[in-house]
């Protein structure tokens, strides 16, 4: 038996839409994650780029389970010699870029590499309901439905 490893010129790349309304961000971040990577082909290779694309709309009304909107905490260096900044995940879901969340989220799941910073450019994240994608004709991917605990009500 031999061991296939896909080419890149072999890789076919899909579209996929998630609606984050409502959905557990480790739940979301870890689906989109193995999309991105491709871990859900039957030829996945882990040295090749074989991972397909991912709009998420609604990200402003992702949730987080437990005490974690208040005691979560994100930290960003400026650039000058002390000046670390720190925000919580609250006031980063009611400010101006609530689609940071899921962003760092599932950056921090994607190897950091070169690989991984070209796999994180097919991940399109947007706040509200509406995407500049349709032409791609994204498939719908239900997570919430996926598993109950995937999705909270309060």
């Amino acid at each position: 038996m031999k061991t296939h490893s896909a080419r890149p010129s072999e890789i076919e790349r899909k579209w996929y839409l998630v609606d984050a309304s409502g959905v557990v961000l480790g739940r979301l971040s870890a689906e989109i994650s193995k999309i991105l990577r491709g871990k859900h082909k039957p030829q996945y290779t882990p040295n090749i780029d074989c991972g397909d694309y991912v709009i998420v709309i609604n990200a402003d009304k992702v949730k987080l389970t437990g005490k974690k909107l208040t005691d979560k905490v994100y930290h960003k260096h400026t650039g000058y010699i002390g000046h670390v900044k720190e925000t919580t995940a609250g006031k980063l879901l009611s400010g101006r870029f609530p689609e940071r969340v899921i962003e760092q989220a599932v950056e921090r799941m994607i190897t950091r590499s070169p690989l991984g910073r070209d796999q994180m450019k097919k991940l399109k994240v947007y706040a509200g309901t509406t995407h500049p994608h349709t032409a791609q004709n994204p498939e719908v991917l239900d997570i919430a439905g996926q598993n109950p605990k995937n999705k909270r009500s309060a």
